[in-house]
């Protein structure tokens, strides 16, 4: 068993909700597709899985899939990877948990586009919701990245002038660069907090067949997201306000791969 990173005892409760959420989505999955083979015409499909007024069954599978993916974001980032580094900062549990569930919906996507294809060329039966699912959940990923990619610390840096500065002029240049983000996150903010509301408040839809409110989900999430990874950045800086700058931007030597790659050529030799 991996060490634990964060949950420590919890991780067996947290383990055991990621299962019976899982389950209790599979039933419910089970349920809705026979339902759907045996009576086509009331049976709950995609069209009404995102409108879940007055169908408490959607809810009851909404309120299943949100408690899978929370629990299992939990339980997964509990571990930790190869080649990811230590937690140090105070907010890197939660880009942690964030980053898994980007994770699993990139998994998602796969699923969805592989049932698409499947669909639509085995059966020549395509879906209308395959394709702007997978845009909607890839919206999701997309922004998660970022800060995920910021606790990480894996964005882009020029380190030719940066490692000859005196160690104050480093803390201040990381100063600036945190403040440079932190201002970018509040402008952001301000200019669109009017527009994501509106579009939230009335789940303004895509304007297609399916119509699922990809407007009003993602307009807000955008603001929530450039929140998060400028807190991230506060929480770097503080975390690396006293470490050797040999620590801070050292590539980590994935031992595993390393080792992959050592019995590669042992075995063609």
């Amino acid at each position: 068993m991996s060490k634990s990173v964060w949950l420590g005892r919890a991780r067996g409760p947290v383990k055991l909700a990621m299962i019976g959420f899982c389950g209790l989505a599979l039933v419910l999955y089970v349920w809705l597709v026979s339902a759907r083979v045996m009576d086509p015409e009331t049976a709950i499909g995609m069209q009404e899985m995102i409108r879940p007024q007055g169908r408490p069954m959607v809810k009851l599978m909404m309120f299943a899939l949100i408690g899978a993916l929370f629990f299992a974001s939990l339980y997964l980032s509990d571990f930790k990877g190869d080649i990811e580094p230590g937690r140090k900062g105070f907010f890197d549990i939660v880009s942690l948990v964030l980053s898994r569930a980007a994770m699993i919906l990139v998994a998602v996507i796969v699923l969805v586009m592989f049932y698409e294809v499947v669909s639509r060329y085995v059966f020549s039966r395509p879906t209308l919701w395959a394709n702007e699912l997978s845009l909607w959940l890839a919206s999701f990923v997309f922004l998660l990245a970022g800060q995920y990619a910021m606790q990480q610390r894996s964005h882009i840096r020029i380190y030719v002038i940066y490692d000859h500065m005196p160690r104050w002029m480093r803390k201040t240049a990381d100063t600036i660069s945190v403040l440079l983000i932190t201002g970018f996150a509040f402008a952001l903010v301000w200019g669109g907090y009017s527009d994501a509301k509106t579009r939230f408040l009335r789940m303004e839809t895509f304007g297609t067949a399916w119509d699922p409110p990809i407007p009003g989900t993602i307009k807000p999430f955008l603001l929530i997201a450039i929140v998060l990874v400028a807190v991230q950045a506060i929480s770097n800086l503080i975390a690396d306000w006293n470490r050797e700058i040999a620590d801070l931007h050292a590539d980590e030597i994935d031992e595993t791969e390393i080792e992959n790659i050592r019995r590669t050529l042992e075995e063609h030799n």
